[in-house]
């Protein structure tokens, strides 16, 4: 029997990120759930992510980011065969940024 990877998931942690308002109470329920390094390391897979979906090369993005060949790589096939949560993301940055600039 095949042992399954996929990893006990705990619903209410994602109904309270879910119930957060603003940047700085996600900012501050990301301090207390994650050390520093996890933060920061989250920090450096999104802008990976971000740029590459711009389009941008790897040299570029480990001049860029600092990320090594081997974190690019694995964002870029979260990018390409995940779960779709990147190109929610953008696709809802994208847009509530197309909004604003409709609004000014």
């Amino acid at each position: 029997m095949k042992k399954s990877n996929r990893r006990i998931e705990n619903s209410e942690m994602y109904q309270a990120i879910l119930s957060l308002q603003n940047e700085e109470e996600c900012r501050n329920f990301l301090e207390d759930l994650c050390s520093i390094t996890e933060i920061m390391a989250m920090e450096q897979r999104f802008e990976v992510a971000k740029l590459l979906n711009e389009g941008a090369i790897y040299n570029t993005i480990m001049e860029k980011t600092g990320a090594s060949s081997a974190i690019i790589s694995r964002v870029n096939r979260s990018l390409q065969y995940g779960a779709g949560g990147y190109g929610t993301v953008f696709d809802r940055l994208k847009a509530k940024k197309d909004a604003g600039e409709d609004q000014e």
